[in-house]
């Protein structure tokens, strides 16, 4: 049976027992889990975690979401991860529709992470050719 309140990254656990656990302040394991736990947050509009997440040397002095209602997201595709010790690269594909009439679209990216002080980080990302 599914849980009530599935997690958006798409483990098939309970939001609060996937996700929910780093949104709310406890460290990722991974690069992996961080990333999951960031597409999660863009789902559920969570621009604090995203911040948090979020490397010092290249945060963004603000963050627009824009309307996340107008977004629906589709589901997450991770493509592979590669740790190096405490860097890390993870590539993904999240799949979203604008809602209102939108084609479905894909954000397929190439994400480098970085760990300090155990807490992984976000660094940037670069989008793949095709």
């Amino acid at each position: 049976m599914p849980p009530a309140d599935p997690c958006p990254c798409g483990s098939a656990r309970a939001h609060a027992d996937c996700c929910g656990r780093l949104h709310a302040g406890a460290p990722a394991d991974t690069a992996e889990a961080l990333m999951r736990a960031r597409y999660s947050a863009y789902v559920r509009g969570d621009a604090g975690y995203l911040r948090a997440s979020w490397h010092p040397s290249t945060r963004p002095d603000a963050l627009e979401l824009g309307d996340a209602a107008a977004t629906r997201w589709l589901g997450l595709e991770v493509k592979r991860h590669v740790p190096d010790g405490d860097r890390a690269t993870v590539e993904f594909v999240a799949r979203y529709r604008v809602v209102g009439g939108g084609s479905a679209a894909r954000l397929h990216e190439i994400s480098r992470f970085v760990r300090e002080d155990g807490r992984w980080y976000y660094l940037d990302g670069a989008f793949p050719r095709r």
